[in-house]
């Protein structure tokens, strides 16, 4: 669902990357109170996770292929904050690096994957999560979240194609919602699939920065952290070269819409379409676009994390004097 440069006008990019601005700020002035040092590899592990994950494309029907969000997932294992920050630092790596999603459209890609999925899947995880308790109740919960994440995504950006008059809300709604909702269910059942997983092997992992303080220095430990960013390289390095090669949701509505002309060339990228260059072998060109990619949003993420929390740290230090 990454939007192109060309889909959207100047005042629907400009008011997108406003919101989109206002929502990271939020996130890391909170960071800058809540987010206790030892937590920050985790944001650097979920971003490795995420972006390796959102390179494996699984079919879905009519010929277009989805891939994971990750926004609901994030949100319920580290919070509303961390997901924010998380999602933002894959965003900024895939079209930078990638071209994966505009330039001009940055704002754009970022308020809907990571702000309103976030926020529509924590809010509709936790809900659930009250009238279904236990284990089996919050996985149920986050299948659920992560449809309604996806769900509110596309409606976001469907909002933001008919205002920008690519394409009337008419023909918008109803497409962009009808394919998310089926690759919704993908979104639902890994987002699942994986919280259930984590939750089994390591449940001082889940909840937001105000967890425990012992428990989140367990959980920010180094063997997780390693072990974990060592199953994201291997998503990348192994299953992303054997991703479903068929259009993602907003790439079919356009074809079938006609406004997928609209597109214009991505700007210059170091690693183009995930295909690292002078390596002739395309699988294993992916592969090592992933990787590297991986690395990069897990390094990304941590620094901004981490300089977050020391400037938060010192303020309040220089406060308490």
């Amino acid at each position: 669902m990454h939007i192109p440069d060309g889909f959207l006008d100047l005042k629907t990019a400009v008011t997108a990357a406003a919101l989109a601005a206002g929502g990271l700020g939020l996130a890391l002035n909170q960071a800058k109170r809540e987010l206790p040092p030892r937590r920050v590899p985790l944001l650097g592990l979920g971003a490795a996770f995420v972006f390796a994950a959102q390179m494996v494309n699984f079919p879905v029907a009519g010929g277009t292929s989805g891939h994971l969000i990750g926004g609901a997932l994030v949100a319920a294992l580290l919070g509303l904050l961390a997901a924010v920050i998380v999602l933002t630092t894959v965003l900024i790596a895939q079209c930078l690096l990638f071209a994966d999603g505009g330039v001009t459209a940055l704002g754009a890609n970022v308020f809907n994957l990571a702000v309103v999925a976030p926020f529509a899947g924590l809010v509709v995880f936790r809900g659930v999560s009250r009238v279904l308790p236990g284990l089996r109740g919050q996985v149920a919960a986050l299948a659920f979240a992560g449809w309604c994440s996806t769900v509110a995504a596309a409606l976001a950006c469907a909002g933001q194609l008919a205002w920008s008059g690519t394409v009337g809300w008419s023909l918008a709604l109803p497409a962009m919602t009808g394919i998310h909702m089926i690759i919704g269910l993908g979104e639902g059942a890994i987002s699942a699939l994986v919280f259930a997983a984590v939750v089994r092997a390591r449940p001082e992992l889940v909840g937001g920065p105000a967890s425990n303080p012992a428990e989140a220095a367990a959980g920010g430990g180094r063997g997780i952290v390693r072990y974990g960013l060592l199953a994201s390289l291997g998503v990348a390095l192994f299953a992303a070269p054997f991703a479903c090669p068929w259009p993602d949701g907003l790439e079919a509505v356009a074809a079938k819409l006609g406004f997928e002309h609209a597109a214009r060339e991505a700007a210059p990228a170091p690693i183009p379409d995930y295909v690292f260059p002078w390596i002739s072998n395309e699988g294993l060109a992916t592969a090592v676009a992933g990787v590297v990619g991986a690395l990069v949003v897990f390094a990304l993420a941590v620094l901004l994390s981490r300089l977050v929390v020391r400037d938060g740290a010192a303020k309040s230090a220089g406060g308490g004097r």
